[in-house]
C-alpha cells in the first residue's frame, strides 16, 4: 500500500514539474512516506530527519516533507520533535502535497494538513510507476476490523471501495501502456463489496480482469481469513490469469491468541481454508504473517503456531517479533512477554520456516516454470550471467541467459536446477524466450528504438527523469 502511495507521491511532484535528483546531487525536495505498524518505522525516521538538519542547514532552499501513517498519527509532534520538516500530510490527503510544499515556501513556515476523511482513491492520482510491466491497482482503503495489535484502522480510517467499473478501467489502462500483471491492493481485499452490498464482488472482479485481452497475471494482497469464501478460492482456480498465489495472514496458531488479538476465526478456519485453497490449486504457494510473543502467548500457544505453520507448509512467512504501538489495546495488555523469551521462540520459527521453504522448493527441481523477467541489473555466477524473474506462484527464480536476451516484462521459460529456502536457480538456459508489449514497453523507458504495434500504446505513461534502476526519490520507512 505505501509503495502504491509513493509511486503516486512521486508522480504529482513530477506533474507539478520537478524532476528526479542525481545521485549526487543535493534534492531539493526529500519526501518520507512512513509506516506505523512497528516501532521501529518510529525510530528510522527521526534517525533519517537528523541526518538531514545539516544537509539542509548547508542548502537553505531544501524542502522536507512527511506523510503516510505515522504522520496521520503523531501530527504536529512531528515538527515539534524535527522544527526542520517543511510539510506534514496524512494517509487521505497525499494529493495535497504540491500545494503544501508551495504554500510553506510562499509563508516560510512548516505546513501540517491532516485530512480526516479520504480526499482521493490512490489510483486516480497521477503515477511514476517504477515498473514498466507491473502494476498495484488499488481496489479498497481502510479497514473495519479492530485487531488488538493493529493501528492501521485509526490512521487509514473505515473501508471504501472503489465501484468495480472504476477498477476495471483502470486495469485496462494499464494494459494499454503495456503493463502484463497488476496486483489488486487492499487492507483487506475480499472484503471488497461490503460498502455497496455485493458479498461477492471480489470474486467477480477476478473473473472480470480475466476477461482483460493483454493481461497476463493478476494477484492481490491481502485477504482476511475471516472475508475467505468459496468463490474466491473457485475464482482463483479457475481464472487463468488469476495466479497459484495466496498470502494470508496468520498472525498466530493459538485459536486463544487469535481471540484475544480480535482476529474473527480460530485455527481451525485457517487450516480449512488452505486445504480448500489446496484441493483447488495443488500448485498454489501460500505465504503468511506471523507476530510472535504477543501477549499472553505462552510456551503452549506457540506450539500451536508452529502446528499450523508444520500443517500449512507455508512458502514463505513474514515473521515479526511483537511491537507495542502506542494507541492499541494490546499496548496495555497484562502478561507482556519477557524480550528474551519472544526472542528465542522467533528464532524457533525461522528455522522451522526455513526448513519447511527450502524442502518445498526441493519440490520443484527439474520442473520446466514460466518467469516474468524482472528489472534490475543481470549478475554473473561462474560461468553463468543470471537475471531473475518470478513464477506464476511468485517463487523468486534466478535464471541463466545464455545466448538470449530477455528484458524486464518478457516472459521465460527454464527448468529449476536447484533450490535455497528462498529462491531457486536455473543454470541450464532458457527453453523459450516470449517477447512481449511489457518488455517494449521497458525498452521505450529506457530510451531504446522499439516497434510499436499500435500508435498510442505509450499514451499516459509516467514521465521518467532517470533510468528505472535507480533509487526512487520517495522513501517508505515500513519495515512491516
Amino acid at each position: 500500500m505505501n509503495v502504491h502511495d509513493s509511486e503516486r507521491l512521486s508522480g504529482l511532484l513530477e506533474d507539478a514539474g520537478y524532476a528526479r535528483a542525481a545521485e549526487d546531487t543535493t534534492a531539493d525536495i526529500v519526501v518520507f512516506n512512513t509506516c506505523a505498524v512497528r516501532e521501529n518505522a518510529d525510530n528510522r525516521l527521526y534517525g533519517n530527519l537528523g541526518h538531514l538538519r545539516p544537509v539542509k542547514d548547508a542548502n537553505p532552499g531544501m524542502q522536507i516533507a512527511v506523510g503516510g501513517c505515522l504522520a496521520q498519527k503523531d501530527r504536529g509532534e512531528i515538527v515539534r520533535r524535527a522544527p526542520w520538516v517543511d510539510v506534514v500530510f496524512g494517509t487521505h490527503n497525499i494529493g495535497s502535497l504540491p500545494t503544501l510544499l508551495e504554500r510553506a515556501r510562499v509563508q516560510r513556515e512548516a505546513q501540517v494538513e491532516i485530512a480526516e476523511a479520504l480526499e482521493h482513491f490512490p489510483s486516480t492520482l497521477p503515477s511514476r510507476r517504477e515498473s514498466a510491466y507491473a502494476a498495484w491497482v488499488s481496489i479498497s482503503v481502510g479497514c473495519n476490523n479492530t485487531c488488538t495489535f493493529c493501528i492501521v484502522p485509526a490512521l487509514r480510517g473505515k473501508e471504501k471501495d472503489r465501484r468495480p467499473g472504476d477498477v476495471l478501467a483502470e486495469v485496462r489502462a494499464l494494459v494499454e501502456e503495456g503493463v502484463t500483471e497488476v496486483t489488486l491492493l487492499g487492507q483487506n481485499v475480499n472484503a471488497y463489496g461490503s460498502e455497496f452490498g455485493d458479498r461477492q464482488a471480489f470474486s467477480k472482479l477476478l473473473r472480470a480482469c480475466g476477461e482483460i485481452e493483454g493481461l497476463e497475471r493478476v494477484r492481490f494482497t491481502s485477504p482476511h481469513p475471516r472475508d475467505f469464501t468459496d468463490d474466491v478460492i473457485e475464482a482463483m482456480a479457475e481464472t487463468p490469469n488469476v495466479m497459484p498465489q495466496l498470502h494470508m495472514p496468520l498472525q498466530s496458531g493459538s485459536s486463544k491468541v487469535l481471540k484475544d488479538m480480535r482476529r474473527s476465526y480460530r485455527q481451525e478456519r485457517f487450516l480449512g481454508i488452505v486445504e480448500k485453497v489446496r484441493a483447488a490449486m495443488p500448485q498454489a504457494a501460500i505465504t503468511t504473517d506471523i507476530i510472535v510473543g504477543f501477549p499472553g502467548e505462552t510456551e503452549e500457544d506457540f506450539e500451536q503456531t508452529l502446528h499450523v505453520v508444520r500443517e500449512s507448509r507455508f512458502s514463505m512467512a513474514f515473521t515479526f517479533q511483537y511491537s507495542k504501538r502506542p494507541g492499541t489495546p494490546a499496548a496495555t495488555m497484562d502478561d507482556q512477554v519477557p524480550p528474551e523469551v519472544v526472542k528465542e521462540r522467533y528464532q524457533r520459527l525461522v528455522e522451522l520456516q526455513d526448513q519447511i521453504s527450502w524442502e518445498e522448493n526441493q519440490k520443484l527441481v527439474g520442473r520446466e516454470v514460466e518467469l516474468m523477467v524482472s528489472e534490475g541489473e543481470g549478475k554473473k555466477d561462474g560461468a553463468h550471467r543470471r537475471l531473475s524473474g518470478r513464477a506464476p506462484d511468485n517463487r523468486l527464480v534466478h535464471f541463466a541467459v545464455g545466448d538470449s536476451e530477455p528484458r524486464p516484462g518478457d516472459m521465460v521459460t527454464v527448468e529449476v536446477t536447484y533450490a535455497a529456502p528462498h529462491h531457486l536457480v536455473a543454470d541450464s538456459g532458457v527453453r523459450n524466450l516470449r517477447r512481449t508489449r511489457a518488455g517494449d514497453a521497458w525498452d521505450a523507458r529506457q530510451g531504446k528504438p522499439v516497434q510499436i504495434s499500435k500508435p498510442d500504446v505509450l499514451l499516459g505513461m509516467p514521465k521518467i527523469g532517470a533510468p528505472a534502476e535507480e533509487p526512487a526519490p520517495v522513501g517508505g520507512c515500513c519495515d512491516a
